[in-house]
């Protein structure tokens, strides 16, 4: 062998090489830019809209005598809410909108139920609409926001029979809420998710990503920056609890 095809040989591996480190350095830009990604559009707040304070309150839908209300949760957070009341009901249904949802989202079901006999509390997550701004989740925080409207629905009505109504995240909370309160009698939750592990799991792999790889990266970072990993969210693996009390899952 010449010196000449040896110097191609030796070459032709150092591109190689420097091509499969590149290969590989892309791969994993890709995984941790998408981990950041997922985690922060869960908990980062989105900007909101420039007519978003424009909304329909309970006036509009012809609820009489409905109130603007302030509740307070463990973690010292102010959230807006309207209670509609029904001075000749002790059913109570809080009602609980989806991830990046509020009141105003939750006003048409809410002034149906308020029309056919029921109390009613809606209110705006902590971070949405009209409460504090502070740092939310994907339904780790908002458990917080939830327990302080039940604790809230029963010293308005201390024998109050409360329902829930979710959708989406929040229907995940409220299958979360039903399972550590016994007090909760009956729940309809609309498109729940299992757990928030197969939340990311399935958006990765709609995107063609590497899930084994994306995931447990995305759950790390998350502990670290946003305190709270995957697995303190998972409403399948309590949902069992709520029984035998009634439970309406929509899908």
């Amino acid at each position: 062998m010449s010196e000449r095809t040896t110097s191609r040989q030796l070459y032709a591996l150092t591109y190689l090489a420097r091509a499969a480190g590149a290969l590989a350095l892309g791969a994993a830009a890709v995984t941790v830019g998408a981990a950041f990604y997922a985690i922060e559009r869960m908990n980062k707040r989105p900007q909101p809209a420039w007519l978003s304070e424009y909304t329909f309150t309970p006036f509009e839908t012809q609820v009489e005598g409905y109130e603007d209300i302030m509740l307070t949760t463990e973690d010292g957070v102010r959230l807006s809410g309207w209670w509609l009341p029904r001075s000749d009901s002790d059913r109570v249904v809080i009602g609980l909108a989806g991830h990046h949802g509020g009141k105003p989202d939750m006003l048409g079901i809410g002034s149906a139920l308020w029309r056919a006999g029921n109390n009613v509390l809606i209110f705006d997550w902590r971070s949405r609409g009209q409460s504090d701004v502070v740092q939310h989740s994907l339904a780790f925080y908002e458990l917080r926001d939830a327990e302080a409207a039940l604790r809230y629905a029963t010293q308005r009505l201390p024998a109050a029979r409360l329902g829930l109504i979710g959708f989406s995240m929040g229907a995940s909370v409220a299958l979360l809420l039903a399972a550590k309160y016994p007090e909760v009698r009956a729940v309809v939750a609309d498109s729940p998710f299992t757990g928030i592990r197969e939340v990311i799991e399935h958006n990765a792999q709609a995107r063609r990503l590497p899930t084994r790889l994306v995931v447990p990266l995305a759950d790390l970072l998350n502990g670290a920056r946003y305190g709270y990993r995957f697995g303190a969210v998972r409403p399948v693996d309590v949902v069992h609890e709520i029984s035998p009390r009634p439970l309406f899952l929509i899908h």
